[in-house]
């Protein structure tokens, strides 16, 4: 695959990634810009995709989220869901500036963390002609209340008070683990799929990936929530696709949330778990979104 190294400015933040030009494209093409969800880098299956995309004529801009992967970024490991949001946006000015690219066909991918952001993206900017969100996280204080266990949840609010007392002191601030073996154990995705696949993936294709974020990423987390603009994404279409499993962004929060969207639409379930999205079930997912993309960019 042509694929090419690219970087950009967010407003003083180096973002870089990789952009692969659409095959047997004669002029400006249609472009997806695509980014990573939580904690996760571009070297963890977003390739996949994107080779997907170009292999139908569509140009891919994809990057690694402030403070991850090659980006630039401090606090690293560090995830803010709305600089995050405004990343995607800066995304697609770079994208419009490319030769290769027509920029009134752009199209934006998300997947679990940047599956939520999307759905905000697609309803503020009207650049976006086609959103596909997939997997996505649609609620953080729903997925809290559906990961933590009531009885813990005092113990994390203490530990972010505990943070933010001491970053106010001048202390860096306190990191807690991605994934652990055990699911009891502090971490931000307590699920035993998102231990196996972090874990084995990191290994095996991304050993940029680091198993830590802030403690203030998860207490952001809890404080987003996507959905609230999913009635505001129209006319501009949308693809929600969504594992009959998942239980990391449990399916049935999604379901909920793409009936509060309006036309145009569309829902794609999927069998399988969250991470069956980037592996067993990846024919499946992305078919689904190059389909998408190509019936409402290139056609």
């Amino acid at each position: 695959m042509n694929r090419r190294d690219i970087e950009f400015d967010a407003e003083g933040v180096l973002l870089r990634g990789w952009f692969y030009p659409a095959e047997g494209a004669s002029g400006r093409a249609p472009t997806i810009v695509m980014a990573h969800g939580f904690s996760a880098v571009k070297e963890m299956y977003l390739d996949s995709f994107a080779e997907v995309f170009a292999d139908a004529g569509l140009n891919a801009l994809v990057f690694d989220n402030r403070n991850f992967g090659a980006s630039d970024g401090v606090p690293r490991q560090e995830i803010d869901p709305w600089a995050q949001v405004r990343d995607y946006r800066h995304a697609i000015t770079c994208a419009c500036t490319l030769d290769e690219v027509d920029p009134v066909r752009i199209g934006i991918w998300g997947t679990s963390y940047s599956g939520g952001h999307v759905l905000v993206v697609g309803a503020i900017d009207r650049r976006v002609r086609a959103v596909v969100a997939q997997v996505p996280l649609v609620s953080g204080s729903a997925n809290v209340g559906e990961l933590v266990r009531s009885d813990f949840r005092a113990g994390f609010r203490e530990m972010f008070d505990a943070d933010r007392a001491a970053r106010f002191a001048g202390d860096p601030p306190a990191m807690v683990p991605v994934v652990d073996a055990d699911p009891l154990a502090p971490s931000a995705l307590p699920t035993p799929d998102s231990y196996t696949w972090f874990t084995e993936t990191g290994k095996t294709r991304a050993p940029s990936w680091r198993n830590e974020v802030t403690l203030r990423t998860v207490e952001m987390l809890g404080e987003y929530e996507p959905a609230g603009y999913i009635g505001r994404i129209s006319p501009t279409p949308l693809l929600l696709v969504v594992a009959r499993e998942d239980v990391l962004t449990p399916t049935h929060l999604a379901i909920d949330a793409y009936e509060r969207a309006r036309e145009p639409k569309k829902l794609v379930i999927l069998p399988g778990g969250h991470f069956d999205a980037y592996v067993k079930g990846f024919e499946g997912a992305s078919a689904a979104a190059r389909d998408w993309f190509v019936e409402h960019l290139l056609v």
